[in-house]
């Protein structure tokens, strides 16, 4: 009998009187590799460049904190400067002959200033020393040396004592580092999920191959049959014909399965490998895993525990939970900004003075416009030392307290940012109110899913174990005569379809447990992944 079919998509290897069906060659690859699920997972949190990037935020947000604080640093500054004058000089009393006074002074002045971490005050000290020389006829004392030491401070009294810029962008700065953490968190959960799904997808592809060259085998060892039979005369030749359509339909089922498992197996690989170059790509991957069957039943009171702890542990409810913060910080800097500016300030001085006496100072052509016995005092007389001395000794001080006052009038700019930022807080909290419901509806359906999925694989497993004692039975009806090749497909058909099922069921509860902990928020823990 002429053969009506061709078997080119498969190649058939004949062992111990059966036929063993190989898939043909897969494109570009030329190895296998087996893989575990943390295998997986490791090699996708190594090469996740979205990962990279959300740790890169979160070391910047901790950066920015040391940032704002860097704002109570003290900040040290020098002023030096050397000044000559030539000023005209049109009066006798000018102190010069030829109409022009020269004056040269070398000055220094450095200072330390910054702000109190508390109450937000500011404080600046500075010290300032100079030289000066002049060609004066009146000058008693020349060169001349002069120091001081002043003492400023500034502390707002409503405007800026709880609260200020300063601390604002502090506080700022750690919620933010709070926020990239949330970030994080959900970005390593929803990575590991679509990972662990993308095993399992792998995992159910690889187990359908099997089923399906299984069913090609099947097929062309109940056309074996048949041909033997038609040989005999006991079966009609249409009975091979059967059996013809049924290997034809098997191969298109089996390479459809092998496709996918390319898809399935490539999927997986994007989420691992950093580059084209890798030689995972030319690699056949074959899981080592199945997924957990065992599911615990789910209760009233396990549903209410499950939400609480989502509600408690979902980083998207706690990022919006940071953004309500942040708004409240906003609301607290626009409130302050209402306030007027008062500020209590405070002023000390201390000043020395020395330097070298002039003929000028014991000229008897002066003593006439002096008040008699009028001389040097000696602590005005010596250099730079004498007039440090001087300021030490604080006999020439000056203290000034005062309070300053800003009233804005009708302060618009500040009662808009505050109204807008009351505005914000509305929004704020009417989206976290959505996150809750959507975190409730991700619950109970994630429990369920688990729940029915389990259930499945209960269901799908019983029906390919009669599956496969209806198509022994039948096979043996067949033998006896009391069957037909018809019926005989019919049941293989079954049966295939069957395996292919629990194979489906499987893979769902995987896929369905991965997603119960994400709901959850317990992936990380689950994992054992820790968080930095």
């Amino acid at each position: 009998m002429k053969k009506a079919f061709c078997i080119a998509l498969a190649v058939i290897v004949p062992l111990m009187g059966q036929t063993t069906v190989v898939p043909p060659a897969r494109i570009g690859i030329t190895g296998t590799v087996r893989l575990t699920l943390k295998d997986a997972i490791e090699k996708v949190l190594a090469n996740d460049q979205a990962l990279v990037i959300a740790r890169i935020d979160r070391g910047e947000a901790v950066l920015n904190l040391t940032g704002a604080k860097g704002v109570f640093d003290p900040r040290a500054g020098l002023t030096a400067a050397r000044t000559r004058a030539v000023t005209p000089v049109g009066s006798l009393f000018g102190g010069s002959a030829d109409g022009k006074l020269t004056t040269e002074t070398w000055q220094a002045d450095p200072s330390i200033s910054g702000y109190f971490p508390e109450l937000g005050g500011s404080y600046k000290l500075d010290f300032s020393s100079s030289r000066q020389s002049t060609d004066s006829e009146f000058a008693f004392l020349n060169p001349q040396y002069n120091t001081a030491l002043n003492l400023n401070l500034t502390q707002p009294l409503w405007r800026g004592l709880h609260y200020d810029d300063n601390r604002y962008h502090i506080e700022v700065a750690r919620r933010n580092i709070d926020l990239t953490l949330e970030q994080l968190r959900q970005h390593l959960i929803e990575i590991v999920t679509q990972t662990i799904q993308s095993y399992w997808e792998l995992e159910f592809a690889l187990r359908n191959l099997d089923v399906q060259t299984q069913a090609v085998q099947l097929a062309e060892q109940q056309d074996s049959s048949n041909r033997r039979q038609v040989s005999q005369g006991l079966l009609a030749p249409a009975d091979v014909i059967q059996t013809q359509t049924q290997i034809a339909t098997f191969q298109q089922e089996m390479l459809t399965a092998q496709q996918n498992v390319t898809a399935a197996e490539n999927a997986l690989k994007v989420l691992m490998l950093s580059d084209r170059g890798d030689p995972l790509w030319s690699s056949a991957i074959t899981t080592e895993e199945l997924p957990d069957d065992k599911a615990p039943p789910i209760q009233a009171t396990t549903l209410d525990e499950a939400v609480k702890q989502a509600l408690a542990n979902r980083p998207e409810l706690k990022e919006s939970m940071i953004s309500l913060d942040l708004n409240k910080l906003d609301l607290k800097r626009a409130k302050e900004l209402t306030k007027p500016q008062i500020d209590a300030t405070a002023t000390l001085s201390t000043v020395g003075l020395a330097g070298l006496e002039t003929p000028a100072a014991t000229s008897s052509a002066l003593s006439a416009f002096l008040p008699a016995g009028t001389t040097i005092s000696p602590v005005l007389l010596g250099g730079y030392g004498q007039s440090l001395s001087d300021l030490a000794s604080g006999h020439f001080t000056t203290a000034t307290v005062g309070v300053t006052m800003s009233l804005p009038i009708r302060n618009r700019t500040a009662i808009a940012n505050n109204a807008v930022a009351m505005s914000e807080t509305k929004r704020l909290e009417a989206t976290r109110r959505q996150v809750e419901l959507a975190i409730e509806q991700d619950v109970r359906n994630a429990l369920q899913a688990k729940s029915t999925a389990s259930a499945r694989l209960d269901a799908s497993a019983n029906a390919r174990h009669y599956a496969e004692e209806q198509y022994a039975s039948e096979q043996r009806q067949f033998q006896a005569g009391t069957s037909t090749v018809f019926l005989v497909l019919q049941r293989q058909t079954d049966l295939i379809a069957a395996r292919t099922r629990e194979a489906r069921a499987r893979a769902d509860l995987g896929e369905a447990s991965a997603n119960l902990d994400r709901a959850l928020a317990r992936t990380l823990d689950e994992r054992k992944i820790e968080v930095r």
